[in-house]
Formats: structure tokens, C-alpha cells, sequence
């Protein structure tokens, strides 16, 4: 049987409560039993001290009487023994069992000394002397359990009582922390079902309502991841179908129309490789960006010249930008040391140069400034190109896209700026574009010198 948390959390306050009651109950006795006895000797003293003054000030003829009427008022059983032994038993209550005093006790009494019950005695009882007749006897009261069977029942009915009360307490704050639980359960269902537009409307400041806050921001998380897997995927699909449609086109042109121009035979074959190029570039992109957010290839830190990098960053580009007329103003200083993966940064410099060179117009211009902090190194890449609008900076690290039809016309697939956002940000630097329409446009990164150490 499968039980509910309402009943788990009833039955573990009950088991706590009985715990905690009897573990209280012989903490207390240990604690208070020498006194509470002593308070007891003392009354039951009290009182037989009391019985002997009255008895000696009226001198009644019937001593039987007189103790009986003493019991009665004094709620004490007493037993009375003569110096040969012989025991009479008063009771205050008939069904009073007789209590077996030692001789020693008896003797005790007798010879004039006040007798107190210790622990080896079974029950807790007082020993006066008690004058009858010029003979001295042993008086010895025993407490009455009417008192005791009273407080008894009052502690165990106080005790069922705060039982009770304490489970439908218990039970009521059990409904108030369940609730939010079973609305969270309920909740967790249809997110498990692809409905990320839940929220739970739990306003708490407790841990439940710290719970409740954290699940609806993965909720919106997993909203916003949703999106982007979505839009991934229609991005990737139209990236591919566009070069596909021309390659199948042009492929299906070259098979049908038998008497072709050489120079349109070409001009096709041109159009079918430059397409399967840009699928090549895109299969490349998609798989670079896959293993930079996988971390399956961990970056691997050497020391290296960063000027001497972007250097030959440059002279590797030089058909590019030479093509176009670019003039390619260089200020790096010299023997720039940084601490980093060679590969993937030059996989930076490549595509922030190839950026510019496609987006600067013939005889443009572009300028590489390399500078040294405190903390590492400052790369400035600026070009005279087309710009960027300001209200399209903030989207220009976004995988896919792409500011507007020029850049479309390009040929690029809107990785580029992605990839090197994310190899700046796995060394742990920054990166981030100024720009203009038709003002050129301006890259900064920053890069530490050293890679912080992993903890």
C-alpha cells in the first residue's frame, strides 16, 4: 500500500512525539526522583508529626478510631506495630495493598528515630515514633494512590490530548507544503510533454517557494532552448535546401539540354562547384560548432607569438584582400607571448579577416591593431565596409543569422561570428562589434595572456 506524504508526515510527528515523551519521561525521573521523594518524606512527616501532637493534646479512648479518623483526613494509610511486633493496618482506601516493613525499620522507629523509605524499600514511606501509653510504638504512613492514580490520568489525558491536537496541526501544515508539491508534479507532467508555457503561481519565500521560482526559470530556459533548437533546425534545412535546389537544377540543365554553349557548359559547372563549396563550408561550420559546445577537443594551451600569428593570418589571406584593392595597415608590436591554443585562434583571426576583406568594398580599407594590458592582449580589427545597423548588434554572435540581403548575396551561412564567439569565450575573454552604417565596422577582443587555472 503506497502511502501519501499527508500520512507519512502524521505518522513520522507521532513517532517523534512518542520518542520525545518517553525519552522526556525517564529523563525526568532521573532528574527529579531523589526530589520528588524528598518532597514526599517531608509532607508524610508533616503529617504523622501531626497526628502524633493531636493524639498526645486529646488522649482519645479509642486509639483504633482516632487512626482511622487521622487517615481520612490526611489521605495517609497507616500501619502502627507495638514493640512485640503485632501490626495494625489503617487504610485509606480498602483495595490498599499492605506494605512489608523491614524489622529494621520497626526497630528503628521504636527506639526513637525517624525512619525515610530509601531505594531498596518497594515503596516510598515515613517511620515516627508514636507515644501509646507510655509504650512507644512505630507509626509508619503510606500515600494513598487516589492522588496518584488522579495525576496519572490527568498526565495521560493532557498527553492524548496534545497527541490530537498536535496530528491535526500536523496534518493541516502537511496540506499547506503537499499542495505546492502536488501543482509542481503536475507541472513537471506537461514539461515532460513538450508544454513549456507552465508556470507555478507558488508566492512563498521558503524553500517550496525557492523550488517553485527555480522550475519556472528552467521552464523559460527550456522554452528559449526549444526555440532555438527549432529555429536550428528551419536554419540549417534552408541552408542546405538553397545550394541543393541549384546544384540539382544546374545538374538537371547539363543532362537534358544536349546542345549547350561550351562557356554556359562552364559557367553552370562554375555555379554546381561553388555551391557544393558552400555546403562543404557549412557541413565544416556545423561540426566545428558541435565540437566546441561538446568539449569533446579540450583546448590545447601552448606558448605562442600572437603578432607573429596574425601576421601570417594576413599573408595567407593576401590573394583576398589584394584582389579587392584593400589597403591592410598592420600595428602589432613585437614578441607578443600568449598562452593558448594556436589552432583555434587562428581559426579567429581567419574569420574576422575574412569578414572584413568580403564586407569592404574595392579599395576599402582594414586595420589590425594588437595591444598589451595589464591582463593579456587587446585585438582590434577595423574595416571602411558596408556597417552594421545598431539595432542589429546585438544578434550578430547568433548562429544563422544574418543582417540583411547583401550579406546573404555573400554566400556565408552566419556561423563565422559564432564560432569565434565561442573560442574567445572557451579562453575566457571577450568579444565585441562596434559599427555604422556605411562606416565600417570595428571587432574587439580581448584574450588573457595566461589561461586562468581550473578549479
Amino acid at each position: 500500500m503506497t502511502r501519501s506524504l499527508y500520512v507519512r508526515v502524521v505518522l513520522t510527528f507521532l513517532a517523534a512525539m512518542a520518542v520525545g515523551l518517553v525519552v522526556s519521561v525517564f529523563a525526568a525521573l532521573a532528574l527529579f526522583e531523589e526530589k520528588i521523594d524528598r518532597i514526599g518524606h517531608n509532607d508524610m512527616v508533616a503529617a504523622g508529626e501531626e497526628i502524633v501532637r493531636v493524639y498526645e493534646q486529646t488522649s482519645p479512648a479509642n486509639l483504633d478510631r482516632f487512626m482511622q479518623s487521622m487517615v481520612q483526613l490526611t489521605s495517609y494509610s497507616v500501619q502502627l506495630y507495638s514493640n512485640s511486633g503485632t501490626m495494625k493496618s489503617f487504610k485509606f482506601r480498602p483495595d490498599t495493598d499492605e506494605l512489608a516493613i523491614s524489622r529494621e525499620a520497626v526497630r528503628k522507629v521504636v527506639e526513637g528515630a525517624i525512619y525515610r523509605s530509601t531505594s531498596k524499600d518497594k515503596r516510598t514511606f515515613v517511620g515516627l515514633p508514636f507515644p501509646v501509653g507510655g509504650e512507644r510504638q512505630a507509626l509508619f504512613l503510606l500515600p494513598s494512590s487516589r492522588n496518584e492514580s488522579t495525576l496519572t490520568r490527568l498526565m495521560l489525558t493532557i498527553l492524548l490530548l496534545v497527541l490530537v491536537t498536535g496530528s491535526i496541526c500536523i496534518l493541516i501544515a502537511a496540506i499547506y507544503v503537499v499542495n505546492p508539491i502536488k501543482r509542481l508534479t503536475a507541472a513537471t507532467k506537461r514539461l515532460a510533454k513538450g508544454d513549456f508555457d507552465v508556470e507555478l503561481g507558488v508566492k512563498r519565500k521558503d524553500e517550496l517557494g525557492t523550488l517553485a521560482r527555480s522550475f519556472n526559470e528552467m521552464a523559460v530556459d527550456l522554452k528559449q532552448l526549444e526555440q532555438m533548437r527549432q529555429d536550428f533546425v528551419s536554419n540549417v534545412s534552408h541552408e542546405i535546401q538553397s545550394p541543393l535546389t541549384s546544384i540539382s537544377g544546374f545538374a538537371k540543365a547539363l543532362k537534358d539540354i544536349h546542345p549547350i554553349a561550351e562557356d554556359e557548359r562552364v559557367q553552370y559547372l562554375d555555379i554546381i562547384l561553388a555551391e557544393s563549396g558552400r555546403l562543404s563550408r557549412l557541413s565544416d561550420n556545423l561540426l566545428k560548432l558541435a565540437s566546441l559546445d561538446s568539449n569533446h577537443h579540450p583546448l590545447e594551451y601552448a606558448a605562442f607569438h600572437l603578432d607573429e600569428q596574425i601576421r601570417q593570418v594576413v599573408v595567407n589571406c593576401e590573394p583576398q584582400w589584394s584582389g579587392k584593392n584593400i589597403r591592410l595597415d598592420l600595428d602589432l608590436p613585437q614578441a607578443a607571448e600568449i598562452t593558448a591554443d594556436r589552432d583555434q585562434l587562428n581559426q579567429v583571426w581567419t574569420n574576422l579577416l575574412g569578414n572584413s576583406i568580403k564586407f569592404t568594398p574595392e579599395g576599402g580599407s582594414i586595420h589590425i591593431q594588437l595591444r598589451t594590458l595589464m591582463d593579456g592582449y587587446t585585438v582590434t580589427v577595423s574595416d571602411s565596409g558596408i556597417g552594421i545597423a545598431p539595432e542589429q548588434l546585438g544578434r550578430v554572435f547568433e548562429r544563422f543569422y544574418k543582417t540583411d540581403q547583401s550579406r546573404s548575396r555573400s554566400g556565408g551561412n552566419g556561423l563565422g561570428l559564432a564560432i569565434v564567439n565561442k573560442i574567445v569565450a572557451l579562453h575566457q575573454g571577450s568579444i565585441r562589434m562596434e559599427s555604422e552604417v556605411g562606416q565600417g565596422t570595428k571587432v574587439i577582443v580581448h584574450l588573457p595572456a595566461i589561461p586562468p587555472v581550473e578549479t
